[in-house]
């Protein structure tokens, strides 16, 4: 199976299970869905991944995380950028998501980073999806 946009695609993946209540989603590892993965652990999102396998068959596991009345941590992944039409943001125009209670998740010349570290680094660039 061929994946034209990978951010689709590994959001795409963490709503599905998010819906049918899954503990985990397994789907190929790639590094950019790494990185994205990683801010989601590192903001409290999910409850951890793993990377297993040899490349170039490494499979990426995103253990998911619940609320104590097993609703999901994770209310929204919305994809921003798209392949037919990539939203690029300067320093000054990084929006807040839900006035600072969300993130944004950024590709910046830094690498992969939170709006909030955007700003603090003074980079823009381009916006790849917005999570609360």
């Amino acid at each position: 199976m061929s994946v034209t946009y990978p951010i689709a695609d590994l959001l795409t993946r963490i709503r599905n299970a998010l819906l049918a209540r899954h503990d985990s989603v397994r789907m190929p590892h790639s590094k950019l869905k790494a990185e994205m993965v990683k801010i989601l652990h590192q903001e409290g999102y999910i409850s951890g991944f793993t990377t297993d396998g040899e490349p170039p068959f490494q499979k990426l596991t995103v253990r998911l995380k619940y609320g104590p009345d097993h609703e999901p941590v994770i209310q929204v992944l919305r994809c921003v950028s798209t392949p037919g039409r990539r939203r690029y943001v300067g320093r000054n125009e990084i929006p807040l998501v839900l006035e600072g209670l969300g993130i944004n998740i950024l590709s910046t010349s830094q690498g992969i980073v939170t709006g909030k570290k955007a700003r603090e680094l003074g980079i823009g660039g381009e916006l790849l999806c917005e999570v609360y």
